[in-house]
């Protein structure tokens, strides 16, 4: 909606949704469609899944793609990867360190710490999305990168990792 490339990936070995406690998540393998998931925790309680906004992040990314797609089984390339968790940054970073190097392309990971709960994940997605328009609107991003994530930063308070890495 905003004019960027963007998609979305996990990085785990299986899908970890909220389940009815924190001991207690639902867990799903990454060729489970979100239809899926979607019918599955509707049925089991569709109140609490309803009000802790499971339900209908569900129903946003199936109307996206069919499932959810795991990060290291991509071989797409970006120029910037964001992720929301310091672990996810780590593994990011571990698979493409991992990855033979072939066009020797620059890829900036960046992380910014979002709490995982609809409501700081729907800031966590305007802070990003203004980050990646930021990023979009320099012609030269290698150069600019820190200047542009230093004040970016600043402004929001909020602790940037970056890294780069090759492909």
């Amino acid at each position: 909606k905003r004019g960027l490339l963007v998609r979305s990936y996990g990085s785990g070995q299986q899908v970890k949704l909220p389940g009815p406690s924190l001991e207690k998540p639902n867990v799903y393998t990454f060729d489970t469609p979100y239809e899926f998931m979607y019918k599955d925790l509707y049925n089991k309680d569709a109140s609490l899944y309803t009000q802790n906004g499971v339900l209908h992040m569900l129903d946003r990314n199936r109307r996206i793609k069919e499932k959810p797609e795991r990060f290291q089984d991509s071989r797409e390339r970006f120029d910037v990867i964001f992720t929301v968790e310091e672990r996810i940054f780590d593994q990011v970073m571990e698979d493409l360190e991992n990855r033979d190097k072939r066009t020797n392309e620059i890829v900036h990971v960046i992380n910014i710490d979002v709490i995982d709960n609809p409501e700081d994940a729907t800031l966590g997605a305007f802070m990003l999305c203004e980050l990646g328009q930021k990023m979009e609107a320099t012609n030269d991003l290698d150069n600019a990168i820190d200047e542009i994530l230093t004040e970016f930063e600043s402004k929001t308070k909020r602790t940037i990792l970056h890294a780069v890495s090759f492909y």
